[in-house]
């Protein structure tokens, strides 16, 4: 059985935004962490705790109200350093409104990171 804790962890965020709700919990995972920290770095969520309950744990996230629509990449598309542009264009609205979410040699970050770095990654996820 395939269990995707990223994609489980963004759905929750989603769905408590979309009914109002200040508050969720998320199974803890090193990935998701990685993810809330950077959601966290631009204001996407206000914060995250981990909570041990003798069981893997799990963060209580504090929402911002500012997510409208976030999900996973699946299959995780590698991109080059020179390909940003096409990828921003298939996964974003529109011009600078959210952000791809990647892994990287560096570690995970957003793309505008990436491109200032000048290294490609996988696409983990888009948040806007």
């Amino acid at each position: 059985m395939a269990v995707d804790h990223l994609a489980d962890a963004l759905n929750t965020l989603k769905t408590h935004e979309f009914v109002g709700q200040k508050e969720c919990t998320v199974k803890a995972t090193k990935l998701v962490k990685a993810v809330l920290e950077v959601l966290k770095k631009h204001n996407y969520i206000e914060d995250f705790t981990f909570v041990d309950d003798g069981r893997g744990g799990f963060f209580e996230v504090r929402l911002s109200g500012r997510i409208n629509d976030c999900g996973v990449i699946k299959p995780r598309f590698p991109v080059k350093r020179s390909e940003w542009t096409e990828a921003e264009e298939r996964f974003i609205p529109a011009y600078n409104l959210g952000i791809l979410v990647v892994s990287t040699p560096k570690g995970i970050m957003t793309n505008r990171d990436a491109r200032d770095l000048r290294i490609g990654g996988r696409l983990l996820a888009y948040v806007y």
